[in-house]
């Protein structure tokens, strides 16, 4: 979704502060966005996942990032949600309805399968 130029009337920010152990292993991940009435102080999380891609370069930039509180069951969770936006953003972005079918389709396989959604009938 290429646009040429358009003018920024506004810059907002999304602030990630991420604490480390000795080995440099996340123990406290937080953030805050400027914009979000929700959050004016920073709201702590146990997993973060963040994509770029970049502009120039037209290759994607990646940080996943968990705390060891992070249990299995919370990870499959955070997957499947994070992954049922992943269609949802692909769909508004493509308007490829039939591809967003099939996104889906796997996020209710990955769902019955972790356990996070009952089976369909």
């Amino acid at each position: 979704m290429e646009n040429s130029n358009p003018k920024v009337v506004k810059t907002s920010n999304i602030t990630c502060r991420v604490g480390l152990d000795e080995q440099n292993v996340p123990v406290k991940i937080e953030w805050k966005a400027d914009d979000s009435p929700d959050t004016p102080d920073f709201k702590e999380s146990k997993a973060m996942l963040m994509a770029f891609f970049d502009k120039d370069y037209r290759d994607t930039y990646k940080i996943d990032l968990w705390t060891n509180e992070l249990q299995v069951g919370e990870m499959n969770k955070f997957m499947y949600q994070t992954l049922r936006g992943l269609a949802d953003t692909y769909f508004r972005a493509t308007n490829n309805q039939e591809m967003a079918n099939d996104m889906q389709k796997f996020v209710q396989y990955f769902g019955e399968k972790t356990e996070v959604t009952a089976p369909e009938e």
